[in-house]
């Protein structure tokens, strides 16, 4: 399992902010993350959406965190762009399953714990400046 590229970038694009602590345009965040800017401006709009970002517009707009950096977790950033963490598609709500009822998925509760583990550590990392 991998993390997709967008989700890389948008956290490149929250630990940029969080360094810079100060209103960023596009354009500077594009060249500070290796992010095009079309490709930034498409994630710092579901960063806002999710109300990690807050954004200026006009002569001297930007971007800005919402929150304290160490106020937004890592697993909040990854669940903005990929939803919710999940290692296995039966895992998901809406997800139907075929086996038989009196086959019992031994797997699906190891994919849950799975999942419950790594979003418990995403949820203890945040975007605090590092020393």
């Amino acid at each position: 399992m991998k993390i997709s590229l967008e989700t890389d970038y948008a956290i490149r694009i929250v630990q940029c902010l969080s360094n810079c602590g100060c209103r960023v345009d596009a354009a500077s965040i594009s060249k500070k993350t290796g992010v095009s800017q079309r490709f930034a401006l498409k994630i710092l709009r579901k960063l806002v959406s999710a109300g990690l970002v807050k954004s200026f517009k006009g002569v001297g707009g930007g971007y800005i965190l919402n929150r304290a950096p160490e106020a937004i977790t890592l697993r909040e950033v990854i669940e903005t762009v990929e939803g919710p963490l999940v290692i296995s598609r039966c895992q998901l709500a809406d997800y139907q399953c075929d086996r038989p009822e009196d086959c019992a998925c031994y797997f699906r509760q190891v994919f849950e714990s799975a999942a419950k583990d790594m979003a418990e550590k995403f949820e203890k990392i945040n975007f605090a400046p590092q020393k």
